[in-house]
């Protein structure tokens, strides 16, 4: 299971790769849950070096396919390894496909080891959007390679709120069976880990959880917070690899 830990500074990517995080994710929390940040910000990390992959959030997108097809052309130019977009606008299985299949088309000419994540929202109901069991299926059918989940409404409530560990389970093993990476976030803490360990998640991501205060948007990224993160979450692995080289007699 691969830690993401959401940045959103250049100030903040030296903790966040020193606190061990296995994927660094560059987001805007003042424009939304997946904000879009700047590209000559995506240029300036990017630069610092290859060793370490780059995830760039484009925002909680508005049904514009060509918006989102350029948007996402533009982080794939700038250095991202993965790019991801949230379906925001899109109401309709339709809808979603299409918004999706432009973004992946748009990254996929830039270089096609690029990564495309379609991440909905657990908390979808309230504002009509896509079904979050839906989203796995979307992703498959646009090509995309990761089907997240996460929620839009930053209030303190968490994943767990609005959908449950049920619901969780079929959304992962769904994405699984299209051989899609399943990613989970929104409101994650530490105590969540084992939960979403056991759900088979492949990405966990943090942002309120890493900062000081747990503010996502004002906070700054405190790298004692990553490393705990870090440190449970390679735990559990070393946990399951030890179990699986156990022989019974």
């Amino acid at each position: 299971m691969k830690v993401l830990i959401s940045i959103r500074s250049f100030e903040e990517l030296i903790p966040a790769i020193e606190g061990g995080a296995d994927i660094i994710d560059l987001k805007n929390p003042s424009e939304g849950s997946l904000g879009a940040s700047f590209p000559w910000l995506i240029k300036k990390i990017r630069n610092h070096g290859n060793d370490f992959t780059l995830s760039v959030a484009i925002g909680d997108m508005p049904n514009l396919p060509g918006t989102a097809a350029l948007a996402a052309s533009g982080a794939a130019t700038c250095g991202a390894d993965i790019v991801k977009v949230g379906l925001l606008g899109p109401c309709s299985f339709k809808e979603g496909i299409t918004l999706l299949k432009s973004v992946v088309k748009a990254v996929k000419e830039v270089n096609q080891n690029i990564l495309v994540v379609g991440a909905g929202y657990g908390d979808s109901k309230i504002f009509n959007g896509i079904e979050s069991l839906d989203i796995p299926t979307i992703c498959n059918s646009a090509g995309a390679d990761v089907a997240m989940l996460d929620t839009y409404i930053k209030d303190g409530r968490k994943l767990f709120h609005y959908i449950n560990s049920e619901q969780l389970r079929k959304f992962v093993n769904k994405a699984h069976e299209f051989q899609l990476l399943a990613a989970l976030a929104g409101s994650i803490e530490p105590k969540d880990i084992y939960s979403l360990y056991d759900l088979g998640a492949d990405v966990i991501g943090f942002r309120g959880a890493v900062c000081s205060g747990s503010d996502r948007e004002n906070g700054v990224l405190e790298i004692n917070r990553v490393r705990k993160i870090v440190e449970i979450s390679q735990n559990l692995s070393k946990e399951e690899k030890i179990m699986g080289s156990t022989t019974i007699m």
